[in-house]
């Protein structure tokens, strides 16, 4: 069959791109290996933190603006809670480089954001305990985005905008040229004027197809609950954070709806094929043990573990994005590389994909996210 646009992996990014093509009139086919949302990815695990004043760096505030806009919109229009509004901690070192990057772009932004010293902090939250050599910083109108209703809410709207899904379709082959793509599955061929390659851990293997070779990895990533005081610990009384301590980089959220306190570890991890199976949680002795060490320094509760789970980063070497037109095909775009901090911009994203794809530009400024600053990328 023909469509107009094929988008190849129905995750975050593919599935937003999927339902701003289909609202703007373009015949649209999703197609995913599995049946989104699911756990084979980087969409799972109920939340995802949103912040704005951004310790990553200063550019990257706009497109979260944005995004902030769009999840709003999709909530409107979904009609049940994709957001929920904790505040978030950002915690660490003062002079560390994430933590004044977060102060300084709250100040270029002028994004409402409280400096606090650590006796403060502990005053605030009766459920943290920090050293009096870390700096708070607290963003009141960040939170929590519900990551599968996410996923969900664009799917529902997608398909009833006249989007076609396909889940369980794996892609064996693709062919280009500037006026036509074929898709080929298992058993089935598809063909469309223009696609969007947003395949998360798998992408290697896709971009392969269209003669990319990227810095590319996938890790293997944990996070787990655990039993809280639900009295200090809930969503309405205590926040989302990171912290960045001297092992290494956490972050949390509160118990929403009692479902425990959420952490995991924002860096290290094993590097894995995707097409292998996934190690279940506590298969490393450091799964359960790096969490149990956090919350033991920093969180006054003594540590229960109630259940963990696994997923994957895709990484790029700089921890940036790849958002870009294939070089060589103006009709091609690619979203991949999210490094373990794209779920909250996947509203943005997502749109800038189909005007990527329709327009051949964007009203949001991509530069950050080009493929040209890869010294070593190379065309095979």
């Amino acid at each position: 069959m023909h469509y107009d646009i094929i988008i190849i992996g129905a995750g975050s990014m593919g599935m937003a791109a999927g339902y701003y093509l289909a609202k703007s009139g373009k015949n649209t086919l999703l197609l995913d290996a599995f049946d989104p949302p699911h756990t084979e990815g980087s969409h799972h695990g109920e939340t995802r933190i949103i912040r704005y004043a951004y310790g990553e760096g200063e550019k990257y505030v706009p497109l979260l603006l944005q995004s902030k806009k769009l999840w709003a919109e999709l909530e409107k229009e979904w009609g049940q809670t994709l957001f929920t509004k904790t505040g978030v901690l950002t915690l660490g070192p003062k002079d560390s480089r994430f933590v004044q990057n977060v102060i300084s772009s709250a100040k270029t932004y002028d994004l409402p954001l409280t400096v606090m010293t650590a006796k403060e902090v502990n005053a605030k939250w009766k459920g943290i305990s920090v050293n009096e050599h870390l700096t708070g910083c607290f963003e009141p109108t960040s939170g929590v985005l519900h990551s599968e209703r996410c996923i969900k809410a664009y799917r529902k709207l997608a398909e009833e905008e006249g989007a076609t899904l396909l889940p369980y379709r794996k892609v064996i082959n693709l062919t280009v040229s500037e006026e036509q793509v074929t898709v080929e599955t298992d058993n089935e061929t598809f063909t469309s004027e223009s696609l969007i390659v947003s395949g998360g851990a798998y992408s290697n293997e896709l971009l392969s197809m269209l003669h990319l070779d990227l810095p590319l990895q996938p890790i293997r990533k944990t996070f787990a609950w655990f039993n809280s005081d639900e009295e200090i610990y809930n969503e309405r009384e205590f926040p989302a954070f990171g912290f960045e301590t001297e092992e290494g980089m956490y972050y949390g959220f509160p118990s929403i709806n009692g479902a425990g306190l959420k952490v995991g570890r924002h860096d290290t991890g094993h590097p894995v094929d995707p097409n292998d199976p996934l190690k279940e949680f506590s298969a490393y002795k450091e799964d359960e043990q790096d969490l149990t060490n956090f919350l033991k320094q920093f969180i006054v509760q003594e540590p229960s573990l109630k259940y963990g789970k696994t997923c994957m980063y895709t990484m790029t070497p700089d921890e940036d994005f790849i958002v870009d037109s294939h070089p060589n095909y103006p009709n091609v775009a690619i979203a991949a590389g999210f490094s373990g901090h794209g779920f909250k911009f996947s509203s943005a994203i997502g749109k800038a994909l189909s005007e990527l794809v329709t327009k051949g530009e964007t009203e949001q400024d991509l530069s950050l996210f080009s493929l040209e600053r890869f010294e070593k990328k190379k065309l095979v």
